[in-house]
């Protein structure tokens, strides 16, 4: 009897980013057309879990009535407006767990207190407006480079 023995190749294991654990496209016309066509419902679940932020305080983030953020589970997919919105915070969560090496503690500490650089209000109540959000972005980036003025 002949037994085939085959060579084992390890494939790399890498572990899903932010952006493929929420099931949201990072960037292109993937994104473009789902903001477009609205959100699924289950991006507001996984953005809760990932942020560690209840669904109360996520949908106040983003600026969701607790009646309007019960339609939108009752449908299963949010408005244009309100995808924009999910999208802001994924994206202002993305660079934030990123400067702080990927831990999500320290990420949501950071999110939720004073920032110096952000006039001592916290990144999480900057959320309003593209301006706001476009500073705290900014901000992330001068500390991921070492520029602190």
């Amino acid at each position: 009897m002949t037994a085939l023995v085959r060579e084992f190749t390890p494939t790399l294991y890498s572990a899903p980013n932010l952006w493929q654990q929420l099931g949201i496209a990072e960037r292109g016309p993937k994104l473009y057309q789902a903001l477009h066509e609205g959100f699924s419902y289950s991006v507001f679940d996984k953005l809760s879990l990932v942020s560690m932020l209840d669904k109360k305080q996520l949908a106040q983030v983003c600026q969701l009535a607790p009646a309007t953020l019960a339609r939108r589970a009752k449908l299963g997919k949010f408005t244009q407006e309100e995808s924009d919105r999910l999208h802001r915070f994924a994206t202002v969560l993305v660079a934030a767990n990123t400067l702080f090496d990927k831990d999500m503690v320290a990420t949501k500490r950071w999110l939720t207190e004073p920032v110096y650089g952000l006039g001592d209000k916290a990144p999480l109540n900057m959320l309003a407006t593209s301006a706001e959000t476009q500073a705290i972005l900014d901000l992330i980036g001068r500390l991921e480079h070492g520029v602190f003025a």
